[in-house]
């Protein structure tokens, strides 16, 4: 792939931005919980210059459409917006829970992630992926809002081990160990820019982007039942 793809994300407390040119990627990335709108588009003109490229050069801007904070993913929504109007950008949303995946697959090689990020009111954005051959991922549960305790009834034991990523591990660890399913951690914390841009290389190629006003973020609060896919009840 020789896509030109600029990512940003604010949903967590950590803040970067990723651009991806061919097989090289220039990133940023700093933790700055209440920083977001000052770090954030300095970044990316830095990324800019190093790479030698303006906004109208790219392909597309990918962003970080949640879940997570609600203020981080509006200002991620805001920022991304304004600067695909300008350039005129396809945009692509990209799952905060999947980028995590992407992690731990970058960092560590793990191919199965369960990501659980702090959604406070005792309650964990949830997801599990598997990675697939291309490099992308799959959900292995859906993506969503649950109590831990919801997830300690509700998970089964299952073939193989999990790595686990964000937030939500440590944030309500009594529970969270209590889990049917074996882990092992990959030190993710949070999601990244350079995984966000990696993983919109696969949307791109599928057109599956969106207009800067069409753009929209993924808060999963109403959804608070437990789900599993079809066919893994």
């Amino acid at each position: 792939m020789t896509n030109k793809i600029l990512a940003i994300d604010t949903a967590t407390e950590n803040c970067s931005v990723a651009l991806l040119v061919g097989d090289k990627t220039y990133t940023r990335s700093e933790l700055a919980p209440r920083d977001h709108t000052k770090k954030v588009l300095p970044m990316v003109d830095e990324l800019l210059k190093e790479a030698g490229l303006t906004l109208s050069e790219l392909d597309a801007l990918a962003f970080a459409r949640g879940p997570g904070s609600f203020t981080g993913v509006r200002i991620c929504i805001g920022i991304a917006q304004g600067l695909g109007f300008g350039a005129e950008l396809p945009m692509i949303g990209i799952s905060t829970l999947k980028a995590m995946a992407q992690g731990a697959y970058r960092t560590n090689g793990t191919t199965q992630v369960a990501s659980a990020i702090d959604a406070r009111m005792n309650e964990v954005y949830w997801g599990r992926f598997e990675r697939m051959e291309c490099g992308d991922w799959s959900e292995f549960d859906h993506e969503q809002v649950v109590p831990p305790a919801v997830l300690v009834d509700n998970l089964t034991e299952d073939e193989g081990c999990w790595g686990r990523a964000g937030t939500g591990w440590d944030a309500y660890s009594d529970a969270m160990t209590t889990l049917a399913i074996t882990t092992e951690p990959t030190a993710v914390l949070y999601p990244e820019a350079q995984d966000i841009a990696f993983l919109a290389q696969f949307e791109l190629a599928k057109g599956n982007t969106v207009a800067a006003e069409e753009a929209s973020p993924v808060y999963l609060r109403d959804t608070v039942a437990w789900k599993k896919l079809p066919g893994r009840e």
